[in-house]
């Protein structure tokens, strides 16, 4: 039997981030959007645990027990005092290292495969605490939609949709590393006053409403500064993206995907257009979200 799962990417509307805790994280106000750009993992029974991954950058993806789906398998099985005897495939199309949650999407995928292949029968409130576990951004890939995130982002709160929102993503030409991000937030905000991070009101009733126009003008990245002093050529993308007549222009999370958001398709194409025409980053992607979290798409 085999077991294949699709999980989708995420934009941050809104990435509010407190100052460094005790433990080394942040406190979080994480508006997540998923949108549709997925990866696809496939659970099937081997003689020992292994991962593969194919697709854009595939050789940039780790394939031994680093990798957040070989890590969910593990963790899966010693809940469940199961062998994590299971190959994982990954065929990847979400941006690798581009602050869209790809390595996160990988653990909720192989999660949710395991538990189908393995037959667990696990409730989703014990998925999610494993997918909390594993890293910050991984119950998001659980659950997909749009969700507000608290805590270090782990902690979920759905977020009601009232329409479809267009996006244009342009992929860079090389990754960001998240904690080196979070590294040089900590370093751009030594001795200022750093306030608690909380959910834009303005923000969630733009998506309440479905109102792209209201969305942009309250979506905003805490890590934007340090993401562009990290990789500064991102300020020529973000300005090509406004030139082509995006709503609004951010930085994806840590980085360094840029995101573009578009009024409806045929505006997401046009500045799609002058994104590629720009000459300022390696491709670029159209979507649209909410899209739904981890599914199982086949099990044969």
């Amino acid at each position: 039997m085999s077991v294949t799962v699709r999980v989708p990417a995420k934009v941050n509307a809104q990435l509010a981030v407190g100052a460094a805790r005790a433990d080394g994280f942040h406190d979080l106000a994480n508006v997540f959007l998923a949108v549709g750009l997925y990866d696809e993992v496939t659970a099937t029974p081997a003689d020992e645990l292994r991962v593969t991954c194919e697709g854009p950058d595939a050789a940039q993806v780790p394939l031994d027990r680093t990798n957040l789906a070989a890590r969910a398998a593990l963790a899966l099985a010693e809940r469940y005092d199961r062998d994590a005897r299971v190959h994982l495939h990954i065929a990847k199309d979400i941006p690798v290292a581009g602050g869209m949650a790809g390595g996160s999407a990988d653990g909720a995928g192989a999660l949710l495969a395991c538990d189908a292949l393995w037959g667990t029968g696990a409730s989703r409130d014990e998925l999610l605490e494993i997918c909390a576990e594993l890293g910050s951004d991984v119950p998001f890939s659980l659950v997909g939609g749009a969700a507000l995130g608290t805590g270090r982002g782990e902690k979920l709160t759905p977020l009601e949709v009232g329409g479809t929102f267009h996006w244009v993503f342009a992929l860079a030409e090389r990754g960001l590393s998240t904690p080196a991000v979070f590294r040089e937030f900590d370093r751009l905000g030594e001795g200022l006053d750093i306030p608690e991070p909380v959910a834009s009101r303005d923000l969630l009733e733009a998506l309440a409403k479905g109102d792209p126009d209201a969305l942009a003008a309250t979506v905003s990245n805490d890590l934007q500064p340090a993401a562009l002093s990290l990789f500064p050529e991102l300020a020529d993308t973000l300005a090509a993206g406004r030139a082509a007549g995006a709503l609004a222009t951010l930085v994806s999370g840590s980085g360094p995907t840029t995101a573009f958001l578009a009024r409806d398709p045929a505006a997401a194409a046009r500045i799609a257009e002058g994104l590629t025409a720009s000459g300022t980053c390696r491709s670029v992607r159209v979507t649209s979200g909410p899209a739904p979290g981890a599914t199982v798409v086949s099990a044969s």
